[in-house]
């Protein structure tokens, strides 16, 4: 919707001047009316010449669409009408881009559209998980519940993610500042010393020898080295794209020793979340597991999933195609087992989903607990080794004045 500005004075008779958003100049000097202004200009506001480049828009994040759904769940609960929801929503939203997102979503319902098929229609913004739980609660007549629980179940996995991440920060920036420390004293320190174990005029220690050896290669390759991290990361990209080299960084990934358990068990609570939320709002379980599928963010349970749904085609029940995988813990096959039994499955992978949170908080604490020690005795060993190669000419040269 075009943006005006104007200038005008009030019924008081202060001068007032501001941003509106209206259909056309009409609309807006009509809304100017409706406001008791009188307008002494009102002309369309500037455009941003960035507003047309994608890179310079914001981005539409996790929070601002959790954001969204709770409010807008809460008032569909509170009697308003969705499509009036949908307006104050837009013109509160600060976020430019979430907000002509959300301007066409209204625009389409007003015209007709479910607000489900409306939203199919950005899927940068709502997933496939999203649009088909918005679908369950529109044809089942409960969708403020459904957002409830999807701002829920949104909140939840967001929370998981920010672990994980929080977890891994903390090793990749000591890594880094490691490789950055050892790049510059190879290049600008060891040459220094070697300049000046030069004028003693003496066969250097071993240590020493192999220090100033490292120092003078990377020296004359660092183009070189830098250029092969760029191309080494250009690579892993590149097979990352690809369903078959995914796949295999993906297996790669499950089997480390000590990052592969903790992201198994994302990947379950992840899994189990997300088809518990969708079976709890009534979405059937062939349509809630091709979902989950593309969702799971990992190739191995993606295609595993998939075997599932073939299973399930051919009428077997959901635990023991699961178990055939291999990926699945025996315990999740055996309680979502039960959960079939007692036609309980949605509360089931509800409790399941909750019991690998737990398992993830407590992998993730073992996980910074075990890095602390290993990253300080690594940059130790790399940072100390370097000092202790480059005194042992100098006390070699003092035992032997003594």
């Amino acid at each position: 919707m075009p943006l005006f500005i104007y200038k005008g004075i009030n019924s008081y008779g202060e001068k007032r001047k501001g941003k509106i958003e209206a259909v056309n100049l009409a609309a807006a000097q009509t809304t100017l009316k409706k406001m008791r202004i009188t307008p002494s200009l009102v002309k369309e506001a500037p455009k941003d010449l960035l507003s047309g480049i994608s890179f310079f828009q914001p981005k539409v994040t996790g929070k601002d669409v959790v954001i969204f759904t709770r409010q807008l769940s809460t008032m569909i609960d509170a009697g308003l009408p969705l499509v009036q929801s949908l307006e104050i929503l837009t013109r509160q939203q600060e976020n430019t881009t979430f907000k002509k997102i959300l301007q066409t979503v209204r625009t389409d319902v007003e015209t007709g559209s479910t607000i489900a098929e409306a939203m199919k229609k950005h899927p940068q913004v709502f997933d496939n998980l999203y649009c088909n739980m918005i679908d369950a609660g529109e044809v089942g007549g409960i969708l403020d519940t459904i957002l409830s629980r999807l701002a829920a179940y949104m909140e939840k996995n967001m929370a998981l993610v920010k672990k994980v991440k929080g977890a891994m920060t903390y090793p990749v920036i000591c890594l880094c500042i490691s490789f950055v420390v050892m790049a510059v004293m190879l290049v600008f320190v060891v040459p220094v010393f070697q300049k000046m174990f030069a004028d003693f005029g003496s066969a250097l220690p071993a240590p020493t020898q192999m220090v100033v050896d490292m120092s003078q290669f990377v020296k004359g390759n660092i183009i070189f080295m830098l250029g092969g991290v760029f191309a080494l990361v250009w690579l892993i990209k590149r097979i990352n794209r690809t369903d078959k080299g995914k796949k295999k960084i993906d297996q790669l990934l499950l089997v480390l020793p000590i990052l592969g358990p903790l992201i198994r068990r994302v990947a379950v609570a992840k899994f189990t979340r997300t088809l518990g939320t969708m079976m709890t709002s009534g979405v059937p379980i062939m349509d809630s597991l091709n979902v989950v599928a593309r969702t799971a963010g990992n190739k191995v349970i993606e295609t595993a999933v998939f075997r599932v749904v073939d299973a399930i085609k051919e009428g077997r029940a959901l635990a023991e195609p699961l178990e055939e995988t291999g990926v699945f813990p025996s315990m999740v096959v055996q309680m979502i087992n039960v959960g079939e039994s007692t036609g309980a499955l949605d509360t089931m992978l509800e409790k399941i989903a909750d019991f690998y949170d737990e398992e993830v908080d407590q992998a993730v604490e073992n996980l910074t607990a075990a890095i602390e020690p290993l990253m300080m005795v690594f940059l130790g060993g790399m940072i100390g080794g370097l000092v202790v190669a480059m005194y042992l000419p100098i006390f070699s040269m003092a035992g032997a004045i003594k």
